[in-house]
């Protein structure tokens, strides 16, 4: 491959990854900070509440990825708590569960799920942050 064949595929490659994150909603770690910042813009966030060993969230990990590559949640943030470790956390959420999801529009819950695992449920609690 020429020099000139190779930009020209090093420059698609990262027009299609540029593209891609555009329509795609953020799947990040939890921040207090980050997630105080977001609520105060009004913005879409999901809280998701997992553990390593729970099962039912390694059925939901799929599926809120697949929903949040969906253009409809480019501008949700989904940020990730985990259950062993974020016990402050939780307890200003009051979560008391593993695979819970918190729905947030402008700084106000607008739903929870607890153990969903149908791309439906899930898909409608994401909605909620969005409309």
């Amino acid at each position: 491959m020429n020099a000139r064949n190779l930009a020209t595929a090093a420059f698609t490659f990262a027009l299609s990854v540029l593209s891609s994150l555009a329509v795609a909603g953020e799947i990040k770690p939890f921040s207090q900070q980050e997630f105080d910042q977001l609520n105060k813009a009004g913005q879409s966030v999901v809280l998701d509440v997992t553990a390593p060993w729970c099962s039912v969230c390694k059925q939901q990990k799929p599926i809120v990825e697949n929903l949040m590559k969906q253009p409809a949640y480019k501008d949700v943030t989904l940020m990730t708590i985990d259950f062993d470790s974020s016990k402050p956390i939780l307890k200003n959420f009051k979560v008391t569960m593993q695979s819970t999801l918190i729905a947030f529009k402008g700084g106000k819950e607008v739903g929870r799920s607890i153990g969903d695992t149908t791309p439906s449920g899930l898909e409608a609690l994401i909605k909620k942050a969005v409309n």
